[in-house]
């Protein structure tokens, strides 16, 4: 399962974010932000991993996400964001889990915890 996840790039998973979030309501822009809180990338940085097919390893690689996000807590998949040992999969759900309250309504500015 790890050499999966491992091989998994950021471009084929994010038409997907793009669809749920925009299938209830909300925006690529809002996406973009949430996306863009969680890592601490810029637009440019964001579209860059996006068009180069960066792999999430080496997307959260790059990434300086705000100590905020030791606060997003809850369950994806079944699984506690919060218990999972592997940082590359736990930043990988922490994604999954901020993208998903985006997607049920939650206010931007809660989702990013300001």
């Amino acid at each position: 399962m790890n050499s999966r996840i491992e091989r998994l790039t950021f471009a084929s998973v994010y038409p997907l974010y793009v669809a749920k979030v925009e299938r209830k309501g909300r925006t690529r822009a809002e996406l973009d932000d949430v996306i863009r809180w969680l890592t601490g990338f810029d637009d440019e940085q964001l579209h860059r991993h996006i068009d180069e097919q960066s792999t999430f390893r080496a997307l959260f690689d790059d990434a300086n996400p705000p100590a905020a996000i030791a606060s997003i807590t809850g369950v994806v998949c079944g699984v506690r964001v919060e218990e999972i040992d592997d940082p590359l999969l736990r930043n990988i759900r922490l994604m999954d889990k901020v993208v998903d309250e985006l997607a049920r309504g939650k206010a931007v500015d809660r989702v990013i915890r300001r």
